[in-house]
């Protein structure tokens, strides 16, 4: 397998794993919206897909393995059940909606809900089985239309008053589980191409190391300090999913 070349494009990649390293560690989620945009733009979306799924497999089992024993499966069993049968769902509006409309309206929705949230807002109804499928339904079909399936679940498990901890490890439980099924999809469908994996390869350290780093700083992070920083990134979810080409397109630019 050819190694991969170190030169600017993979630079700018290595950063941004770092990066999104760090907010996986220390929030349970941020892979993607981080990695997506950036890898997109340098290689291409099958590659990015590909760079996602490796650096976020093996890599985060020292993490998860710890989460796995926090995690509320009556809630992340459900979710995931609810996420993957609901992705084709969210492709298949993609097809016949328009998808800057669609688009728009997620964006606006996840932004309404980060604030309610952020304001202090809290769903105290049960959490039952047939909710958290229904939230992880919801999330399927972000996942499908924008590729941004963790708002659904994190405005669901945000709103609880469920410490950081749990909720750390429900979204930890939740994405190495769906990032499980791409990897054996992404294998099946011959995506694997060598170019490809040794970038992934090549960045995997990196993203291990912005890992660890960010495991490290959850320790030292109170709830509220935990959910302002989820929120953040929440609202970097739906800034990043507002489709740019066409507003600039719309402008001029």
């Amino acid at each position: 397998m050819q190694l991969p070349s170190f030169d600017g494009l993979f630079l700018i990649l290595a950063v941004t794993v770092l990066v999104a390293g760090f907010a996986r560690g220390l929030s349970g989620f941020g892979t993607g919206l981080i990695v997506a945009p950036v890898a997109g733009a340098l290689y291409g979306p099958k590659a990015a897909f590909v760079i996602l799924v490796i650096i976020d497999s093996l890599p985060t089992i020292p993490v998860t393995i710890p989460a796995l024993r926090i995690a509320v499966w009556r809630d992340v069993l459900p979710a995931v059940a609810g996420l993957m049968l609901f992705i084709p769902a969210g492709v298949f509006i993609l097809t016949i909606a328009d998808p800057v409309v669609l688009r728009w309206f997620i964006c606006i929705a996840i932004l309404l809900c980060a604030v309610a949230l952020w304001r202090g807002w809290r769903y105290r109804g049960e959490r039952t089985p047939p909710k958290s499928f229904g939230v992880g339904a919801m999330a399927g079909v972000l996942s499908g239309i924008a590729q941004i399936p963790g708002p659904p679940v994190l405005v669901y498990w945000l709103a609880s008053p469920l410490p950081s901890a749990i909720i750390r490890s429900n979204l930890l439980s939740l994405f190495f589980i769906s990032e499980l099924m791409s990897f054996a999809t992404a294998w099946t469908s011959g995506l694997f191409e060598a170019p490809v994996v040794a970038i992934a390869l090549g960045a995997t350290p990196v993203y291990f190391a912005g890992l660890l780093a960010g495991w490290a700083a959850h320790g030292r992070t109170s709830d509220a300090h935990y959910r302002q920083i989820t929120l953040s990134l929440v609202v970097l979810s739906a800034f990043l999913a507002l489709p740019w080409s066409d507003i600039a397109s719309a402008a001029g630019l």
